[in-house]
């Protein structure tokens, strides 16, 4: 099957072909049970295979094992078949595609005006304050048109797909009006259709209060509630709701209003919580049984309670905290205590203009002091569940998606979060494609 697809003006060809990869130094997370997501000292444990080989064919995956047992498998017939695509990867290894669970990527243009601010001393807050942060990324987006902010976000999910992310949850939250809300999911429905990339849409009209409501916070809410969450539904615009319960943004009771209501309209929730102080987000989002509470830098025994009693996946931001200058969540705590952790990159103009999860992963180990087997499994599929995909992606798994990286030559996984400063990805493969 030949697909062809727009990219910033060009076409490019896509072809699903057989594709058998030989020889693999390592085959890392792989899973012959299935499991939704990863907790604790679970983590801690990472299933690899050494010398390895992998089938995929029809954009899924169909088969691994090790070398030695391969001749006497049922795909060894693949070996050498005309229209079969062979890679050798040796002293190479394959890992599942990342999955970004937090993304800004819609956005028009970049704000290093502020990081200049940020650098002479200015806090987050306070650049907010003077027409800052989101309401100046705001502005930007409702005077950018729809192609436009496709033919940008385009590029940028080509840079993190060579990267090596394969699935993304993108969010709006940058219009803060009706019209412009709708314009930023619609450009994400767009997204979906032309690029490779698995991808989820989150409605986030609660990013800000828009300067017209700075004296009627309230009243924006209510526009939230009562027409901006029942058109998104209408149109079947997004898969989630989300809401920045934090100091100087929404409060708990305004949060549990726009999450009741999008509940309502069939919109799963996801929070923005405890990223400037103990906001009470983190147990709002574990009462209304949200996919994910993201953030999370201020969080303390209480919250910890909280989460190891949910199915909700606590998910850590580190650029954003590295960006700002901030304090950085307790994720060793958090793991030690038995929770699940996911990593996502938060890729978005103001806080973390970056969506490489390499290093994300390196900001795991150097920050939060996780180990390799505990940071794969953040990005891999605790990031999965954080989007609702686990049961497709985030693991090499027979029948899940055919989505995988192939690295450069590296002596250990440990490589990946330790060399920071590099792209190791050689090779990368979207539903069965090269």
């Amino acid at each position: 099957m030949i697909a062809h697809k727009l990219l910033a003006g060009s076409f490019f060809i896509e072809q699903t072909m057989k594709i058998l990869v030989t020889n693999i130094k390592e085959l890392i997370q792989v899973e012959t049970t299935p499991r939704s997501k990863v907790a604790g000292s679970d983590m801690g444990r990472l299933p690899t295979l050494k010398d390895a080989w992998l089938f995929m064919d029809e954009g899924l995956i169909k088969g691994f094992g090790l070398m030695k047992d391969f001749s006497t498998s049922a795909f060894f017939s693949f070996a050498g078949a005309a229209g079969v695509k062979e890679m050798d990867a040796r002293g190479k290894m394959v890992f599942p595609a990342f999955c970004d669970s937090h993304t800004h990527i819609v956005y028009a243009g970049s704000r290093e005006i502020e990081y200049i601010d940020k650098i002479r001393g200015l806090s987050y807050e306070e650049i907010a304050k003077r027409g800052g942060g989101i309401l100046n990324s705001a502005q930007r987006l409702q005077r950018a048109g729809e192609q436009e902010l496709i033919e940008q976000a385009l590029e940028r999910l080509e840079e993190i797909k060579m990267l090596g992310t394969g699935a993304v949850e993108i969010k709006s939250g940058y219009g803060l009006t009706t019209e412009s809300e709708l314009k930023m999911l619609r450009v994400i429905r767009a997204l979906k259709d032309l690029s490779p990339l698995t991808i989820k849409a989150t409605f986030l009209g609660a990013h800000a209060v828009p300067a017209e409501y700075k004296h009627d916070q309230g009243g924006y809410v209510d526009l939230i509630i009562n027409e901006m969450i029942p058109m998104v539904a209408a149109e079947d615009l997004a898969d989630y709701i989300d809401v920045f319960c934090d100091r100087g943004f929404f409060t708990p009771e305004e949060t549990e209003r726009m999450l009741m209501a999008g509940i309502k309209h069939g919109l799963k929730p996801k929070i923005h919580a405890n990223e400037l102080d103990f906001s009470g987000g983190i147990q709002v989002g574990v009462k209304y049984d949200a996919l994910s509470v993201d953030h999370l830098e201020f969080t303390g025994d209480e919250e910890i309670k909280a989460l190891l009693n949910s199915d909700t996946m606590p998910t850590l931001l580190p650029g954003a905290a590295f960006f700002l200058g901030m304090e950085y969540p307790p994720a060793r705590k958090m793991i030690d205590a038995g929770l699940p952790v996911a990593m996502a990159s938060d890729y978005n103009p103001g806080s973390s203009p970056s969506g490489n999860m390499q290093f994300v992963m390196a900001l795991g180990a150097i920050k939060f002091k996780m180990i390799p087997e505990e940071i794969i499994h953040a990005v891999t599929l605790n990031g999965a569940y954080a989007m609702g995909l686990e049961e497709e992606l985030g693991t090499i798994a027979v029948g899940k998606k055919a989505n995988v990286f192939i690295t450069k030559p590296i002596s250990t996984y440990a490589f990946m979060p330790y060399a920071f400063g590099s792209n190791k990805v050689e090779q990368v493969i979207i539903n069965g494609k090269l």
